[in-house]
């Protein structure tokens, strides 16, 4: 019989009931789970690597002494009702759980301090009647980039990687996973030191894009958010929760594509479906945050703008993200996890603060891949 390993049970319940799962659901995969939670028994290491991926918790937090004083991912979604929460798909609530065990890795390998010099979420504040083109120029001014260094990215691939990079300065870790569940382009989830967004990477690269800034308005508001491809959803909100979803769509397409900029481009031309191809194709945006601009501004209708979005999410086809691995398992880890955060771990493992099997729970792999993954990371094209 395989050795039990002694656990705190207390950070087993902990882990078990912040992952959303009922105790009856997680008997289901472990028979004797209420043994493990009442320190009657142990589970096995074997038996503890698959709760750590099961409740996506570093293996290091079922030893702790205490639970991490981390709020539990339902408190921090504040325009999300508890009746939204739980119907969202079991895939939706299971990159929940990742991306929160991300944060806990961030923390742990990090000394739970951020490594950026500036902290976006820390740093700029604004009131939910904002103004949002000023709110947009000051959230740009702060990133430092401009529309010009917008626009003379090659492509929509790379100005993905550059604002991803841009985030990353200012704080924000940017996760991404195959959602596979279409009608979700990303969520966030806020703490104080360290918040991630976190992306379909099936989604198109405008998309994506624009997700990275409905999420960073849902940050900078210290609130954990979900972008949805189509917006219907906001309707059954309450209407605080309501107001803040508009919000954080109309910043993304403000920041995105700013009033001024956007007035000057459409000069001479029509608002036409095919102005925002070519517009779009310009500003690395998707054709629906120009065509939003256009009805902001009473340039197309309401419907107009919908019967067009409805279409265009009808052509949407994987954007492949980043990475270009075509398939390859190391180029779409590096690609899903981000060469920052890759990095950061290995560097801990090179100081030898962490051991082999810590770093391949930090990376969300099996020890034996670690080498091969590292020579990709050394290669450096993801």
């Amino acid at each position: 019989m395989a050795d039990q390993i002694p656990i705190n049970p207390v950070l087993l319940s902990w882990a078990r009931e912040r992952a959303g799962l009922s105790r009856e659901e997680a008997l289901q995969k472990f028979t004797r789970l209420d043994e493990w939670e009442a320190g009657e028994s142990a589970p096995t290491y074997p038996q503890l690597e698959q709760l750590a991926a099961l409740l996506k918790v570093p293996i290091a937090v079922f030893f702790f002494p205490e639970p991490p004083d981390v709020p539990a991912i339902n408190e921090t979604f504040r325009t999300l009702p508890e009746a939204e929460m739980g119907q969202l798909p079991s895939r939706i609530r299971l990159l929940m759980r990742k991306a929160k065990a991300m944060q806990l890795s961030l923390a742990e390998l990090t000394e739970n301090r951020n490594p950026a010099e500036r902290l976006i979420t820390r740093d700029l504040r604004f009131s939910a009647d904002v103004n949002i083109q000023a709110m947009a120029a000051a959230v740009r001014e702060y990133i430092g980039l401009s529309v010009d260094d917008q626009r003379g990215w090659r492509d929509d691939e790379a100005a993905l990687k550059e604002w991803r990079a841009a985030l990353l300065r200012v704080g924000i870790f940017v996760f991404k996973d195959a959602f596979r569940v279409e009608e979700f382009s990303g969520f966030c989830l806020y703490d104080d030191e360290f918040p991630v967004i976190y992306v379909n990477n099936s989604s198109t690269k405008t998309r994506q894009i624009f997700t990275y800034f409905h999420e960073l308005a849902h940050l900078i508001f210290h609130t954990s958010g979900i972008d949805k491809v189509r917006d219907n959803y906001i309707q059954r909100l309450a209407v605080d929760a309501q107001q803040i979803e508009v919000l954080c769509n109309r910043f993304a397409a403000a920041f995105l594509l700013p009033e001024d900029d956007f007035r000057a481009a459409m000069a001479g031309r029509e608002a036409t479906e095919a102005t925002a191809e070519v517009l779009a194709a310009q500003f690395h945006v998707s054709r629906e945050v120009v065509f939003r601009q256009l009805m902001d501004q009473g340039r197309v209708t309401e419907q107009q703008y919908m019967h067009a979005v409805e279409r265009w999410n009808g052509q949407r086809q994987g954007g492949a993200g980043e990475g270009g691995s075509g398939g390859n398992h190391y180029w779409t880890k590096l690609a899903y996890l981000g060469r920052d955060y890759v990095g950061l771990a290995l560097r801990e493992f090179h100081r030898n603060r962490i051991d082999e099997d810590q770093l391949a729970d930090y990376l969300d792999t099996k020890p034996k891949n670690i080498g091969t993954l590292e020579a990709y990371f050394e290669r450096g094209n993801a």
